[in-house]
């Protein structure tokens, strides 16, 4: 029996193999007959596909080309500013025009071609030895900016990726004066172009070109050389290279320099030779952003300044002079901590702590919001991480452990201002931007540490101790306050509410749900008509709506109770889910989609007013987001261009001829449901057709200012507001 089976398969594998060549000959019988049929005939119907060649030779995207300037500056960019100087963009229409982008910008303009009547052909190209492919030297950047630098933008947002550039040639500069070599930096910021000299050690002059063009290559790694520096990963300056349409690098050492030049991380010349008499050893980096991958872009200064001024408060004695203005601070964190506070009343004198790798300077407020300004190795981390929340806890038990209670560390951390350093020498950040730490062990130490520290401060100085006790009782009272009246207010809004939402489209999944309902969403937007577009073309599974009746009402200096007695955003915050804690969220994201006019940006800003004062956290964790639809559509008989600005617009009239209609979308409401379905569905890879939906995250760097920006922007200074749009923004209200 044994014998037989081992025949019967023999022959069943025998007859499988003599099929498949079968299939094989005559597949290729077809394409033959199919080409033999000549060019022609193939020439009548231009849109059909071939898949042979689709097959020979798999496309490889080249990176999407960034959008001019969505509007102006959001709540995010406003909120990040200082307090004491004037208030940026005002005006209630112009706040949330735009929104921080962490993203590469969508395209500015999409083509649609008209499609064949054949059947698309969907299948999938042979995967063998011609499919892998290599990317030399620098292209890997090129081709994916975003795992290097985050966002690519124009400028417009301190997290675009021109100021990644900008920083990771100054952090090389900084390692070496925090390995003790150079006590000065000069950059020079003129018309796009950046120049970094730095009178450090300089980079071994026969290693200067591995050093900026070959990935994963550096002194970095060599802990005997860099001990605890910014730069980890071999990549940084090499990013700078690849993405500047003009790159040089030169480095001074003991009367000899080595130069080398690129474009687009292409070398083009390489010089090694005497240095001039009396220069000073070091290191020179000079280069200019490319437009074409970063569109057109401007280095906006304040932002810049905020990033020097931490260099220098984390490094006291370094000189940065920058465009003839001095960076430099000699009490470090302190300084930091006397700057940010500006005006704000300290509850007792500022606690500084200096361990072997730990620092940290800290007071409490009046404020009910806790800041912490937290960096590692001279990085800052603005999404924080583990050494953050190692701290609080820390600093949570070491208050504890002095009053022998038990208060809860949302009390005790209430108010708190603080700045954070810490030295590693292997940090493991969650991206190549560096904005968030992962590193694990670190915790117990740090925790450890800072509760004894904590401990000892509040035993010597018994009348702080009282001062931060009073203040956390306070604390306790005021939140037990107003649970005691919400949870109330919920109990008795989720009765009214039991059966249905009023004006909400429900999706099917939510978060709850689990993998099905990862990417779930809900569009917030402005009346019946938006609606309409958008209900006819939503996905049901993951996509919900929730219709404003117009504007929601201002909850600027409103109690969270005041949520309960205002029937449209009671609904709003029960079809969040967020009533009774934000972690019960059912969506993924937040989408908020109001008109492009004047109205649209009002409404946009009530609802961001209205999850800054009593949601922060869904801001802060990254769900809440702007709809961006087209401005304009630009067709003749055979193609249809979106267009998200009126540049583009331009371009496209140029593009299809003067004869090309040309439509304004005004409102959501003016884009039917099937032309609005492509604004709301996710792009499918490698279809050309598809314009897909574009998102701007909506995000904040500090909650310092949230209050005064939206006391000018949101509160009762009418006549002041007035004043600063007739001066300011009059030209650019619309007709």
């Amino acid at each position: 029996m044994g014998e037989e089976k081992k025949t019967k398969k023999s022959l069943l594998d025998a007859a499988s193999e003599i099929a498949k060549k079968e299939v094989k000959t005559a597949a290729k019988a077809a394409a033959t007959k199919t080409a033999s049929k000549g060019v022609s005939k193939t020439a009548e119907k231009p849109a059909a596909k071939s898949a042979t060649k689709t097959v020979a030779k798999p496309a490889v995207k080249a990176p999407e080309k960034p959008a001019a300037k969505v509007a102006e500056k959001n709540v995010a960019q406003a909120v990040s500013k200082p307090v004491a100087k004037p208030a940026p963009k005002p005006v209630e229409n112009k706040i949330a025009q735009s929104a921080e982008k962490t993203e590469p910008k969508p395209v500015e303009k999409v083509e649609i071609t008209k499609k064949s009547t054949k059947a698309k052909d969907t299948s999938v190209g042979e995967y063998n030895e011609d499919s892998i492919l290599h990317l030399e030297g620098l292209e890997h950047i090129r081709l994916r900016p975003g795992m290097y630098i985050g966002s690519l933008g124009d400028g417009t947002n301190e997290n675009d990726g021109i100021y990644i550039l900008l920083k990771e040639g100054i952090d090389n500069s900084v390692d070496e004066y925090s390995q003790g070599f150079g006590n000065r930096i000069d950059v020079d910021i003129t018309d796009g172009r950046v120049k970094i000299r730095d009178y450090g050690r300089g980079i071994p002059l026969g290693k200067l070109e591995q050093c900026v063009s070959d990935v994963n290559t550096g002194a970095k790694y060599n802990n005997s050389v860099f001990k605890q520096a910014i730069g980890m990963n071999g990549v940084g300056i090499k990013a700078t290279n690849a993405l500047s349409s003009y790159f040089r690098a030169a480095s001074i050492r003991d009367g000899k320099m080595a130069v080398v030049e690129y474009e687009r991380g292409v070398k083009k010349s390489s010089h090694l030779g005497p240095a001039k008499s009396g220069v000073k050893n070091g290191t020179y980096l000079e280069f200019v952003p490319d437009t074409q991958m970063f569109g057109k872009y401007a280095f906006n200064m304040e932002m810049v300044e905020k990033r020097l001024w931490n260099y220098a408060y984390l490094n006291p004695g370094l000189l940065i002079h920058c465009n003839g203005k001095d960076y430099i601070s000699q009490n470090g964190l302190e300084d930091l901590l006397v700057h940010e506070m500006e005006g704000s009343n300290s509850l007792y004198k500022l606690f500084s702590y200096k361990g072997e790798n730990i620092t940290f300077v800290l007071t409490h407020t009046s404020n009910l919001d806790k800041v912490v300004y937290s960096f590692v190795n001279g990085q800052s981390t603005e999404d924080g991480g583990t050494h953050v929340t190692s701290f609080l806890d820390g600093f949570a038990r070491g208050a504890n452990s002095f009053f022998k209670k038990n208060y809860d560390e949302k009390d005790i951390t209430s108010g708190l201002l603080c700045a954070l350093k810490i030295g590693i020498d292997s940090p493991m950040f969650t991206s190549q931007t560096k904005n968030k730490l992962g590193n694990v062990e670190i915790r117990q130490p740090i925790i450890q540490e800072t509760q004894l520290a904590v401990d000892d401060w509040l035993r010597h100085n018994p009348e702080i101790a009282n001062a931060l006790e009073e203040k956390i009782i306070r604390n306790q009272k005021a939140r037990d306050e107003i649970n005691t009246v919400t949870q109330k207010q919920i109990r008795d809004a989720e009765k009214s509410v039991s059966l249905k939402i009023h004006k909400l489209k429900d999706c099917r999944y939510h978060l709850q749900d689990g993998k099905k309902g990862e990417n779930s969403m809900i569009f917030i937007t402005e009346g019946d008509s938006a609606t309409g577009s958008m209900v006819g073309c939503r996905d049901v599974e993951t996509q919900a709506i929730f219709s404003l009746r117009g504007k929601p009402e201002n909850m600027y200096g409103r109690k969270k109770t005041a949520l309960f007695e205002n029937e449209e955003l009671k609904n709003l915050t029960m079809s969040l889910g967020v009533q009774k804690d934000v972690e019960n969220l059912r969506y993924d994201k937040i989408v908020i989609a109001t008109d492009a006019d004047n109205d649209g940006f009002h409404i946009r800003n009530l609802v961001m007013t209205y999850l800054l004062l009593f949601f922060e956290e869904l801001i802060l964790s990254g769900h809440v987001y702007i709809l961006e639809t087209p401005l304009f559509r630009v067709r003749n008989k055979t193609r249809t261009i979106y267009c998200y600005s009126e540049e583009s617009r331009d371009k496209a009239i140029k593009e299809l001829g003067k004869t090309a209609e040309t439509t304004r979308f005004k409102g959501l409401g003016e884009i039917s449901p099937h032309e609005f379905g492509q604004f709301i569905h996710p792009r499918k890879d490698g279809d050309p057709e598809d314009v897909g939906i574009h998102l701007t995250p909506v995000s904040i760097q500090t909650l310092k200012n949230v209050p005064q920006v939206l006391e000018f922007y949101m509160g009762k200074n009418t006549p002041e507001r007035r004043d600063f749009i007739v001066h300011h923004l009059a030209q650019e209200i619309d007709a």
